[in-house]
């Protein structure tokens, strides 16, 4: 816990060697959390030699480089390849795997972010099967942000993709801020993949992200975010409220 949370302190950069507490580090407020699903031993989905784990984290630097570029306070709860089960000392709890996920939790009820947005890679037995996902929660910001979200993600793959309430997810099973999984494509579909594994797609799918994120803040009036995107969600709504 004690690395993680140094590790947030000098991506905000906010480490102060002469402040009180026995971290020596203050938080300020967080905007943006960016969970980067699995690492560490968790490699997550696979084709071949390459794990999912390695592209969630890509893209999740990239997206942090890009939100950060806009003046957002944004942390990543990993920096690196290791598990966060590895920091969770707290849960006393045999399973390695519900470790991780209640560390990640945990991690946005201590700072909390005003969102979080974890990233994650799909796969299916049907290569055919591709594009972008969305898992919400079940409360009414969080689906505003999927739908925004999901809406970005289907223009950018050519698909008409709805996004999904993912009840069952540990991480979505919380009220501290609006939460959504991104599946970012298919491992196991050719396209997505080489897409997602190329540095140009990787920046491509992170400017689509920030700019659904501007949006999706501008339209909750949380942030003074910068105008969204021609032909945005936000513009079809507003087209959409008019003729209402």
């Amino acid at each position: 816990m004690l690395r993680t949370l140094l590790v947030l302190a000098v991506l905000l950069g906010v480490w102060d060697c002469n402040s009180a507490g026995a971290a020596g580090f203050v938080t300020p407020p967080v905007d943006i959390m960016i969970d980067a699903g699995h690492g560490g031993i968790d490699g997550g989905s696979s084709h071949g030699d390459l794990l999912e784990k390695h592209i969630n984290l890509q893209v999740a630097k990239e997206l942090y480089r890009q939100l950060s570029k806009f003046g957002y306070r944004v942390i990543l709860n990993r920096t690196g390849d290791y598990a966060l089960s590895d920091e969770n000392k707290w849960l006393r709890n045999p399973s390695r795997h519900l470790r991780d996920l209640a560390q990640r939790k945990h991690l946005a009820v201590e700072l909390p972010p005003q969102i979080l947005i974890s990233l994650h890679m799909n796969w299916s037995a049907q290569a055919t099967r591709r594009g972008s996902i969305v898992l919400y929660q079940k409360n009414n910001q969080s689906y505003m942000l999927a739908s925004i979200l999901q809406h970005s993600l289907n223009q950018f793959n050519n698909t008409s993709t709805a996004p999904v309430k993912g009840a069952s997810y540990y991480l979505l099973k919380h009220d501290v801020c609006p939460t959504v999984i991104v599946e970012m494509g298919y491992i196991s579909n050719a396209r997505d993949r080489a897409r997602l594994t190329s540095p140009e797609g990787q920046s491509q799918l992170a400017r689509v992200v920030c700019e659904a994120v501007n949006e999706y803040l501008l339209l909750t009036g949380r942030l003074n975010a910068p105008k969204p995107a021609k032909d945005s969600w936000f513009k079809l709504w507003k087209r959409w409220w008019r003729k209402g």
